[in-house]
């Protein structure tokens, strides 16, 4: 599928284009959640690298291959025509909208202001390729339209996807957006351009190198996941390479790496490269949705693959969509507790 390229934007809101900030803009091709899309790279509430603000916009921040940049990403939708078009004035989700064409905005500020934009279409799934799949299944069916917005995109950006990845090994996911919270307000640097208020970008791999063993313990990680994350930064120009590796070349790279394991791997794929086939194995409760979803059972991770098998080539996309609006069994025994390393 092939699409217009994203262009300058004239006459750009001048609140918005302060700080020497860039503007492009994308017609779409295709039906596009921006939201739902970009979801998968928000690291709970509060993180400091993601943000939507109150009128919808989201804003993202990365340390791009030429530095840190921001990113504020919203849509607009042309009007149909001879309906009046105020180019202010952005839709408000939920509401009827006309037929004319959709566009997405980029404005980007920083030294990685182009590459953000240059970025912004694979972020949104630009080149993510839905041939081969179908729906084996009718709940997959029902869940394909009704999320026919999502997309698998990527972020080219390796190191970045690892390190929350490994912060949410074998803990729960609270204690582990706490501490991805506290690293990047203690560690990271602040967003450029006019971004919300506590922004920061996520810090460079040698940065990640010298963070302290104190400020480890006090982010609630203990010795292994920082070890991963310090061994990682050492080679990060290595595992960066993955980006543009075929999937399988991909998986091996990453998990040459000690403390990167298949389910880690699967998490770093599914962001930084737009995999649509890396399934999350081993993780906690994705089989019992999974065998819920497609068989009204619980099973394991063997019992997930083997639902999962008619999707090959696209079981990421079949997860997500499940983890979506798929079901899962009532829970009967208590949740996992927070295991606070900062306790230890």
């Amino acid at each position: 599928m092939t699409a217009a390229p994203l262009r300058g934007v004239p006459g750009a809101r001048p609140d918005l284009a302060a700080g020497a900030g860039q503007a492009r803009e994308w017609p779409l091709p295709f039906t596009l959640d921006v939201p739902l899309t970009l979801s998968v790279h928000r690291r709970g509430p509060g993180d400091p690298a993601y943000v939507t603000d109150r009128a919808g916009a989201i804003w993202r921040t990365s340390l791009t291959p030429d530095g840190p940049g921001t990113l504020q990403v919203t849509t607009r939708r042309a009007p149909a025509a001879g309906q009046p078009h105020d180019p202010g004035q952005l839709p408000v989700t939920g509401q009827p909208q006309d037929t004319g064409q959709r566009y997405v905005t980029g404005h980007a500020w920083g030294p990685g202001a182009g590459w953000l934009l240059d970025s912004l279409p694979g972020w949104l799934g630009f080149h993510d390729d839905r041939a081969g799949l179908s729906a084996c299944h009718p709940v997959v069916g029902e869940l394909m339209l009704r999320y026919e917005g999502f997309r698998v995109g990527r972020s080219a950006r390796v190191f970045e996807a690892l390190v929350p990845a490994v912060l949410e090994q074998k803990v729960v996911t609270t204690e582990a957006h706490r501490a991805w919270r506290f690293l990047l307000a203690k560690h990271g640097e602040p967003a450029p351009g006019p971004a919300p208020p506590g922004m920061r970008v996520p810090p460079a791999p040698r940065t990640w190198a010298r963070v302290p063993s104190w400020d480890w313990h006090r982010a609630g990680v203990e010795g292994v996941r920082a070890r991963t994350i310090i061994n990682a930064a050492a080679v990060a120009a290595r595992l960066e390479e993955a980006a543009a590796l075929d999937p399988p070349a991909a998986d091996r790279r990453l998990r040459s790496l000690p403390g990167i394991g298949v389910w880690t791997s699967a998490e770093i794929r599914q962001r930084a490269m737009g995999d649509p086939d890396a399934v999350s194995v081993g993780d906690y409760h994705l089989p019992n949705a999974v065998g819920w979803t497609l068989a009204r059972r619980k099973t394991d991770d063997a019992g997930m693959l083997e639902l999962l098998a008619p999707y090959a080539g696209h079981r990421y996309r079949v997860t997500r969509l499940i983890e979506l609006g798929g079901t899962r069994p009532e829970r009967h025994g208590p949740r996992t507790s927070v295991r606070d390393y900062r306790s230890f």
